[in-house]
Formats: structure tokens, sequence, C-alpha cells
């Protein structure tokens, strides 16, 4: 996959966190996704006025510069999210603490742009993989990163997971 939403040398890429790359491959996906939405709008307006025989009016061009615009107002949020989220996991000094938690301790995608729910989900998705019971809430409870990530649907999760026990 080729990463054009945010400028990287080769040696960043290669130094991404897992939860960096996927934020990164996620983000250039949706860019990708977007631009073949701008071509597909730029071709189906480009056949309405073709078929009217409007095409040396102008009306095309100012069209084209109308959703260029929402295109680059689009992709520049992207990026600003993706900027932001990565610099959540970046690792921040020798202790290996992350702003957004150690994604090297924990199994799943710590992504603070995604709702309190989908949190909920991923993380409860998670430790539900873990078949031993005890081992799992054991885990859960060492797992200071699912505190900070969940904030209130710690203790929902963690009532769900005892109940395994």
């Amino acid at each position: 996959m080729t990463f054009d939403i945010i400028d990287m040398e080769e040696e960043d890429l290669l130094a991404l966190s897992t939860v960096q790359m996927r934020l990164l491959r996620t983000a250039q996906q949706e860019k990708d996704d977007l631009t073949c939405e701008l071509e597909r709008d730029k071709q189906t307006f480009y056949n309405i006025v073709v078929a009217d025989g409007m095409l040396n009016s102008g009306i095309y061009a100012a069209k084209c510069d109308e959703l260029d615009e929402e295109y680059e107002q689009k992709v520049a949020v992207l990026k600003d999210n993706l900027i932001y989220n990565m610099s959540l996991n970046v690792p921040t000094g020798d202790d290996g603490d992350t702003g957004g938690g150690d994604d090297s301790d924990v199994g799943y995608i710590v992504d603070y742009s995604l709702s309190y729910l989908d949190r909920y989900q991923i993380v409860r998705n998670y430790y539900m993989s873990i078949s031993d019971p005890a081992e799992r809430i054991a885990l859960y409870t060492a797992d200071t990163t699912a505190k900070d990530y969940l904030g209130q649907y710690y203790n929902t999760l963690y009532n769900v997971l005892s109940q395994y026990i």
C-alpha cells in the first residue's frame, strides 16, 4: 500500500508501532475511497453535462472545482485526525509508556478516535478470546490501559467478565 496521506520517510514507517500502522492504513484507505468517490462524481457530472450538450459552458469546470475543494477538506480532516491519534500512541520516554496506552502490553487496538461503545466492544472481544475465565479476569484487572481507554465502561466490562468465573 502506498501511503500518501501524510509525508513519511521509509525509516519512519518502519519505526511505527502496530497501532500507529493500523491507524495509518485505515486513514489511507479512507483517503483512497474518497479519491475514488471524487473521480466517480466527476465522471457522473461529466456524463450529465455532455448528454445535455453543455460541456463548453463552464459548468463542468465549476463543479469539478467544488468537488475538489470538498475532497481537500475531507482529506485535511482525515490527516489531522490521523496525526492526532498517532500522537496519542507514541512512546514518550525510557519507561516505554505511551500517550494512549502501551500497545506492546495490550492485544487490542487503542484508538481514541473511536466511540466508547466501539472501544468497549474491541476490548471485550479481545478478553473474551481468552479461554480461561480466571486468567481473563486477572489480565483484565492488571490492564491499566483498559482503565484509561474505557473510562466508565471499564467497570461494566469487569462485571461482564466476572460473570464467567
